[in-house]
């Protein structure tokens, strides 16, 4: 039996690059969820003319919309096998869903991530900032939990039941390091698959901004020291 995935995407002010995002998920996917996290432009207009699920989230906050999508999930009577996190700004390939659920699918691997190596990000794709807290993040995940990652990259596939066991709480930057903090946690079977990254359409609204940069790198921090204690 074919596996029931859904996918979804956190979009804020994402008009431009929204609807190539949708188009370019593989047809398998059962359902892709946009949720656009307080708008103000034609993203939600553009994501249901290219065939999204379009849900509203005004608390602004990646964690927020993640959470909006899974709740949304929750209330169908058809369960997902599989839930795919995907960012609406382009710069992930979406054609690689295929390769970024294989593991799930045919290891029944629990977990996996989209791991942005350098050999095939393009050049400029991520800033100096997001290069340093990544490696910074996943050094000490290793140091304190013995943990393989080697990004924090928001492509990412997980069994549906296993993200409901993760209770994510995280509201804003934390999101995807709480998710593999869990993961470690709870013993889930993990792997990573190398992948693409390209410039992102339109200007980050986290490492595009000494603010952003900032409260994710502090929110990171965070998370990892809690777990470190507990």
């Amino acid at each position: 039996m074919e596996p029931i995935i859904k996918v979804i995407i956190p979009a804020y002010n994402e008009e431009d690059s929204i609807g190539k995002v949708i188009k370019d998920i593989p047809e398998i996917v059962d359902e892709i969820i946009v949720v656009s996290n307080n708008s103000t432009d034609n993203t939600e207009l553009n994501a249901k003319n290219a065939g999204a699920t379009v849900l509203k989230e005004n608390r602004k906050g990646y964690g927020y919309a993640c959470l909006k999508g899974m709740d949304y999930i929750a209330e169908q009577s058809e369960k997902p096998n599989v839930i795919v996190f995907l960012d609406g700004d382009y710069s992930d390939y979406p054609e690689q869903l295929t390769e970024i659920i294989a593991p799930i699918v045919n290891q029944d691997i629990d977990f996996v991530i989209g791991s942005r190596v350098q050999r095939l990000r393009e050049k400029g794709s991520m800033t100096p900032q997001q290069v340093f807290g990544n490696w910074l993040a996943t050094f000490l995940m290793k140091l304190f939990f013995g943990a393989k990652f080697t990004d924090l990259g928001p492509f990412r596939a997980i069994k549906y039941n296993k993200l409901l066991d993760l209770n994510m709480e995280d509201k804003t930057y934390g999101w995807t390091v709480e998710m593999q903090l869990k993961a470690i946690k709870r013993n889930y079977s993990y792997v990573e698959i190398p992948v693409k990254y390209r410039n992102r359409i339109g200007v980050s609204k986290v490492s595009g901004t000494v603010k952003g940069t900032i409260l994710a790198g502090v929110k990171i921090l965070s998370w990892i020291f809690k777990y470190s204690f507990k």
